[in-house]
């Protein structure tokens, strides 16, 4: 019987180092942030959809969409977000399952769902547990400022447009607390693999 596992985390979390060390140990880990990026390529449904809804004004030279433009526009307004998130999600939700569908058919016996957006989007159907990554709001603030170069303000802004970390807590069915060094990350891995009896 195959494992779908969802992982997800806040932004500057540290989902993404959680789900380099799965990797690393062999899992395979379908990512909707790769998902969204492959599903609105030139030529695909929703890349259609997209020109179609926010006109041609948010192509860059190549024809590849500019995704800070658009990220721009739909950032303060939440009808555009709504309407954008009705072309994507249905087309990553696709990509996703798809994947997922493959790696079961090669035999893995795993199957992580990395999801960003997991409770938000209210994809928990499409796992059967789930791997929150913790942090408290003082250091995702740290982290963030320091990773993309963002004011206070622009990174609270960034935070708050998201369920708080510890709301999520409660969703979840194991949590990696991410607020100490690597090796405390890894060795809570470790133990969630162990008791969840996962195997690659």
């Amino acid at each position: 019987m195959a494992n779908i596992i969802g992982l997800t985390g806040g932004i500057a979390s540290g989902k993404s180092t959680v789900s380099n060390m799965l990797k690393a140990k062999g899992f395979t880990v379908v990512d909707a942030d790769v998902a969204a990026r492959k599903v609105v390529e030139p030529g695909k449904r929703a890349y259609e959809h997209i020109i179609k809804t926010f006109g041609k004004g948010i192509l860059l030279e190549d024809r590849s969409i500019d995704r800070k433009k658009l990220g721009a526009l739909i950032f303060q307004n939440e009808d555009l977000r709504l309407k954008l998130n009705g072309i994507v999600h249905p087309e990553v939700q696709a990509w996703m399952a798809r994947e997922k569908d493959r790696a079961l058919g090669e035999g893995k016996k795993t199957v992580i769902m990395d999801i960003p957006l997991l409770f938000e989007s209210r994809l928990t159907f499409m796992v059967e547990r789930t791997i929150l990554v913790y942090v408290d709001e003082e250091t995702q603030l740290k982290r963030l400022m320091a990773r993309n170069g963002f004011s206070e303000e622009e990174a609270l802004m960034r935070i708050r447009a998201q369920v708080p970390l510890k709301e999520k807590t409660a969703l979840a069915d194991a949590v990696i607390d991410n607020n100490g060094g690597l090796a405390e990350t890894k060795r809570q891995l470790e133990k969630i693999i162990l008791k969840w009896n996962l195997e690659p």
